[in-house]
């Protein structure tokens, strides 16, 4: 799924009044399977669409997403190797990814 495609859900939910986050990629480092830019728009039902790591991380993602909509206060996720997280959300094979979440109003 393109960012254009993900970009276009947000844009859809946000229509039908669904309340919604969306993650972006900010940096990368290694192994990191997407690129930074990349997107993932979060319903406050869990529903989800596009990618930020190709599946490592999404999970938690889409878990800190859910404080997000509701408290309305951005998070700055990050995930890797050194991290106490790593092995937890997938990403033993090595590098680092930031996640930028707010929530669209």
């Amino acid at each position: 799924m393109s960012n254009l495609d993900v970009l276009a859900t947000a844009e859809s939910w946000s229509a039908q009044g669904r309340p919604i986050a969306l993650a972006t990629v900010v940096e990368t480092w290694g192994s990191a399977p997407r690129p930074a830019g990349s997107y993932l728009v979060i319903d406050a039902d869990g529903n989800f669409e596009g990618s930020v790591s190709g599946g490592c991380v999404e999970g938690a993602v889409v878990a800190e997403a859910a404080d997000v909509i509701a408290d309305g206060k951005p998070r700055m996720l990050e995930f890797g190797v050194a991290d106490e997280t790593a092995w937890r959300v997938g990403l033993s094979c090595g590098g680092r990814i930031k996640v930028y979440v707010e929530k669209v109003v």
